[in-house]
């Protein structure tokens, strides 16, 4: 709820320190304008009939200036507006234009769902200009310019209820806008808490990789200590015992690795017994993807960053799963791999419908799997693009990947592949 203190006039100290409501402002403005312009014209004309003294610009001033306070109190500006308006309305001819100030407050009782106050004051207002300027015009000296004619009697209770109407649509239409905002506001806090669900879940994934390369790691000084044991000959009982302390805090330190982060495994998950995962084993990837995949590699392949290997070879197989998702089972891939001078390219394009099923990650990556993949590319600094193309749907990764001098020289690219439909084995993720 507004709070009430907003709806006086910016000189109370409460508005201290805010900015004036745009529109508040904007229609006391525009209602000042028409009163005095409106009446200067009509002067001009020849159709009011008293000299324009200050007193009367004052009177035409006092409708619009109350309406700075028409949020709290509509119906006593309204009275006031009116009775000012009407007070002028006595020496100048009838127009609309020194009646803007009580529109606005009439317009203002309607919108704040007063319809039975807004009838009221309509009614009121109107028996009162009525009664002075028509009934009892003679005996107040009204001007015979200013009395009201057929037609302003005929329109004028036309105008007011088109004012109550408008005034209840724009309450019903705030509501309506208000309820829209506050839906939409629920939808992005349900998808803000589903990509920070889906990267944590990305993070625990990548965790029990780090625990596997971890736990190989270890596992190699624990048989390389058993080794040198039987190596060394130089004092061998100082370097037997110095490779048994070696042998036995690796083999105690993969234990409590596995003992920590074991947590981290789904109850049913095996460890790991295949070789380290990366971009040399696409073939095998795309082979059990559970459908067509055409697969192209450029430039000059070389040794990748064993994290950047891993995470290429994971966002290629969650595009993949995606695919086969939701692209239907008609749908074909493609996977192109381009190894640029500091960084990998990846495309993954599904080649399926025209336009996405209803389930396909909708653009700007909010679907199943985009955010894991992205949590995936920005950890190690690089980025991911996916939405509709032309015909199907596109997944476009770039992974930071710089050439090192110390690595073997560059290979030929492999030639193209393109592999039949398989048993889908894609790991689920």
């Amino acid at each position: 709820m507004e709070d009430v203190r907003s709806w006086g006039p910016p000189w109370r100290p409460e508005r201290r320190g805010r900015r004036p409501h745009p529109a508040g402002l904007g229609a006391v403005i525009a209602a000042g304008l028409f009163h005095v312009l409106g009446a200067n014209s009509a002067a001009h004309d020849g159709q009011v009939f008293r000299a324009m003294t200050p007193l009367v610009y004052v009177l035409l001033l006092i409708g619009p200036v109350a309406l700075l306070w028409r949020r709290r109190f509509p119906v006593t500006v309204f009275a006031a507006a009116a009775a000012a308006s009407l007070g002028f309305a006595t020496f100048a001819a009838p127009r609309w234009t020194w009646a803007a100030a009580p529109a606005v407050a009439l317009f203002s009782i309607a919108r704040a769902g007063r319809r039975t106050a807004a009838i009221v004051s309509a009614a009121v207002a109107y028996a009162a200009y009525l009664a002075i300027c028509g009934i009892f015009a003679d005996r107040l000296g009204v001007a015979v310019g200013a009395r009201v004619d057929t037609s302003v009697t005929l329109l004028l209770p036309i105008g007011l209820a088109l004012l109550i109407f408008l005034g209840g649509a724009a309450k019903v239409r705030a509501e309506q806008m208000a309820e829209m905002i506050k839906a939409r506001a629920e939808r992005e806090r349900a998808k803000e808490e589903q990509e920070r669900r889906q990267a944590s879940e990305e993070r625990l994934r990548i965790a029990r990789e780090l625990h596997d390369v971890l736990g190989h790691h270890l596992s190699l000084i624990n048989v390389q200590a058993g080794v040198g044991l039987h190596l060394m000959d130089n004092r061998p009982e100082q370097a037997r015992e110095a490779l048994t302390a070696i042998k036995t805090a690796s083999a105690e330190a993969l234990r409590e690795v596995r003992a920590v982060l074991g947590v981290l495994r789904t109850a049913d998950e095996a460890a790991p017994r295949q070789p380290a995962l990366g971009l040399s084993r696409l073939d095998e990837l795309t082979a059990d993807a559970g459908l067509p995949v055409h697969t192209r590699v450029t430039g000059e392949v070389r040794e990748l960053p064993a994290e950047v290997d891993r995470a290429a070879f994971r966002i290629v197989q969650e595009a993949l799963t995606n695919v086969r998702r939701h692209a239907g089972p008609a749908a074909t891939a493609s996977v192109a791999v381009d190894y640029l001078p500091t960084t990998l390219h990846l495309a993954i394009r599904n080649d399926g419908p025209a336009a996405p099923p209803a389930g396909d990650p909708p653009p700007g990556g909010g679907g199943t799997g985009i955010a894991g993949m992205r949590a995936r590319a920005e950890s190690l600094g690089g980025t991911v693009e996916a939405g509709p193309v032309d015909g199907g749907y596109l997944v476009s990764v770039l992974l930071p990947a710089p050439a090192s001098a110390s690595q073997p020289p560059p290979q030929p690219a492999p030639a193209v592949m393109s592999h039949p439909v398989a048993s889908p084995s894609v790991e689920e993720t």
